[in-house]
């Protein structure tokens, strides 16, 4: 059994998504995807210890060995995402149950639970695969599922945010495919340990350079890297808030790790960073969407809308570290996948309490909601401190990082661009805090004023558990900045 868990990973989500159109009723569905989700987290804390432990572990299906064969391929960086994407499915299912009741048709709850899984699913084949075109079907399935979840929302434009989210998601996958075609057409393999050792010799061909463009255009579009962020908004805000926590805390992290797949598994990276100066181009796109993103955010009246356009600033922050070209710069985003996964899961799942209590998480309608809802909106404090990049949290942690990275190449300019990126998320998350806790609502039928209680056990324990999370880890780093040193070291080649 241990050694077919690589493919147990994808399949144990996969084969009860079906299961969950079978059985229908709200109560066994719930229990099995609660199952399902636990049961690949445990899978991806064994993988991870095996990878400590042993190394790469390599899974070849069907007996088919490599190239000609699909490849399950898992190293400390896939070993390490996939524990941040099951950890987050696990606790986002448990958390769940009644914020799909409330915002979801029960006529359409299995169906919710189905593409969930799928999408689950979806972005665990994403990470263990070693084949590009294998990954471009993972891709497709998490990309289906979601535009599904999304559309359930219960406000119309739901349907238009996921109707933009398939029409740009659909160029952005169309864009990954002529790259990997035009990578086949040159190499003759979709492999990618064979991929990077047949490139070597055509790599500064006008096709392969053609590849890399298109590649980085389309997989940057999945990830909503500014420019090509516009579909993230309207995703993210009229979701329902279970989706919101989930797509937020994941989609965009699987989606760095493909592009980080690429650039150094698949492509030289002197090459990439040297000769194309692709390192360039991430770093203006990143300080624009830092700080675009912060101050489109603290425009927002929507705190949905306000956290989405957040992410788009935290995005930002990743692809800096990527562009500095340095252990400690790689290391500063790897790290940020996980921390913004907990920083942002914790922060969704305030406004999905709030918005199960009163219906609404427009700003106005927050006013004094601090004193009916004290445990969640305490959380929302402290998982807005470590947004910010406070001491003693993961979001310290991610900066700190970025901070020294800048120092290695003397780029004061930039440890100045991180300080004040992070000053404008105090702005923004400082308006959250206020309207909470230092204004009374004027209007006696508004949700803050009405006899609104605390959000069930069975949300407040997850979110809890989260914000539990972002203090141990910003605290203790051992485990997280031991791994994403070791995938640095691994991607920049430095060590294994």
């Amino acid at each position: 059994m241990i050694a077919h868990l690589p493919i147990l990973q994808v399949v144990v989500p996969l084969l009860s998504a079906p299961v969950c159109v079978v059985l229908r009723r709200h109560n066994p569905v719930w229990v099995l995807v609660f199952l399902a989700s636990w049961t690949a987290f445990f899978i991806a804390v064994l993988l991870l210890n095996a990878v400590s432990r042993a190394g790469e572990i390599h899974y070849v299906l069907g007996g088919w060995d490599p190239p000609w064969g699909i490849e399950y391929r898992l190293d400390v960086l896939s070993a390490y995402l996939l524990l941040i994407v099951t950890a987050i499915g696990a606790v986002v299912i448990s958390f769940a149950r009644e914020s799909v009741i409330r915002e979801i048709s029960s006529d359409r709850i299995y169906l919710f639970y189905t593409a969930y899984l799928l999408n689950l699913a979806g972005l665990l084949g994403v990470i263990t695969t070693g084949d590009v075109f294998n990954m471009f079907v993972f891709i497709e399935i998490s990309s289906l599922s979601s535009y599904a979840l999304i559309s359930l929302g219960r406000d119309r434009l739901a349907l238009l945010a996921a109707y933009r989210y398939l029409v740009l998601g659909t160029i952005g996958a169309t864009f990954f495919l002529i790259g990997v075609g035009l990578l086949y057409v040159m190499t003759g393999t979709l492999n990618i340990v064979d991929l990077r050792a047949r490139l070597t010799d055509v790599e500064h061909t006008r096709t392969i350079v053609t590849a890399l463009a298109f590649l980085t255009v389309g997989i940057s579009l999945k990830f909503a890297l500014f420019p090509l962020h516009f579909w993230l908004p309207g995703a993210y805000t009229f979701a329902p808030s279970v989706v919101s926590v989930f797509l937020a805390s994941t989609t965009t992290k699987v989606y760095i790790y493909v592009m980080l797949r690429f650039l150094y598994s698949v492509f030289n990276p002197a090459f990439v960073f040297d000769v194309i100066s692709l390192d360039l181009v991430f770093l203006v796109c990143a300080l624009l969407a830092i700080f675009s993103g912060s101050l489109n955010a603290i425009r927002q009246n929507d705190v949905k809308c306000m956290m989405a356009y957040s992410s788009i600033a935290q995005i930002g922050y990743m692809i800096l570290g990527v562009s500095l070209v340095s252990v400690t710069g790689l290391l500063a985003g790897i790290i940020h996948l996980f921390n913004h996964a907990l920083m942002k899961g914790a922060l969704f799942m305030c406004l999905a309490c709030v918005y199960y209590k009163t219906g609404s998480v427009r700003l106005g309608d927050l006013r004094g909601i601090g004193r009916r809802m004290p445990w969640t909106m305490a959380a929302f404090v402290v998982a807005g401190l470590s947004l910010v990049g406070i001491p003693l949290t993961v979001g310290f942690i991610s900066k700190w990082y970025l901070v020294l990275a800048a120092i290695e190449r003397d780029w004061w300019w930039l440890v100045a661009a991180v300080i004040a990126g992070s000053l404008l998320a105090v702005v923004y998350i400082w308006r959250v805090v206020e309207t909470a806790y230092f204004r009374d609502s004027d209007d006696a039928k508004s949700p803050a004023r009405a006899e609104v209680a605390e959000a069930p056990l069975s949300m407040l324990i997850p979110l809890w558990a989260m914000i539990a999370a972002n203090l141990y880890f910003g605290i203790d780093t051992s485990l997280t900045i031991g791994l994403a040193e070791q995938a640095a070291n691994y991607l920049l080649g430095a060590g294994p």
